[in-house]
């Protein structure tokens, strides 16, 4: 559902990933849905690679640098594949 809440996983697998650290375990809205993509994780290792959903979600700044931001109220999109999402509580 667009407007759903949800963090990104804290994860650190090794390899090839396609979620940028400083968005890891931190806290968004999905922003909308962009469809089904073969996991570019597998593809990177030529692995066969199943359909997951890619979803935009969008960030404060705030969220991302804390006290740090500049601009606590501005936002940043960044499309991250749902095997990477979790339900945000």
């Amino acid at each position: 559902m667009v407007a759903e809440v949800v963090r990104i996983r804290a994860a650190c697998p090794p390899g090839h990933v396609r979620v940028p650290w400083y968005l890891r375990g931190k806290t968004g809205v999905i922003e909308r849905r962009l469809g089904a993509f073969r996991n570019p994780e597998a593809l990177a290792y030529g692995h066969n690679a199943p359909e997951i959903e890619l979803l935009r979600v969008r960030f404060r700044m705030g969220e991302i640098w804390g006290d740090n931001a500049e601009r606590p109220d501005d936002t940043l999109d960044a499309e991250i594949f749902a095997h990477w999402l979790e339900e945000a509580r």
